[in-house]
């Protein structure tokens, strides 16, 4: 396996997926945080409308915090937080008999 540094702008272009599999977005760009030397946040374009059908609006993207992050290799795999929110908000809440 190769564990040389890469550049962070071949970041740029990856799609991303949810660790379940489902299409989140494709990087567009990179937020850092500089006194850190730190990758902070992917900015993400073309979105999965289903997943962020309540907060893009009539936004092109999101910024998703970089510890949602589980692997990048030819693509990026988030964790399924994403998922949870979408569950959550379509659920019915519960109603006492």
């Amino acid at each position: 396996m190769d564990e040389s540094p890469q550049e962070l702008t071949s970041l740029v272009g990856r799609e991303v997926y949810s660790n379940n599999g489902v299409y989140v977005g494709e990087v567009e760009d990179l937020r850092l945080d500089l006194e850190a030397e730190a990758v902070t946040g992917l900015a993400l374009h073309n979105v999965n409308r289903d997943v962020f059908k309540d907060v893009v609006g009539r936004s092109q993207g999101v910024l998703i915090p970089y510890r949602w992050v589980r692997s990048v290799g030819d693509i990026v795999i988030i964790t399924d937080t994403i998922e949870r929110l979408r569950t959550e908000e379509d659920e019915e809440p519960e109603v006492a008999v």
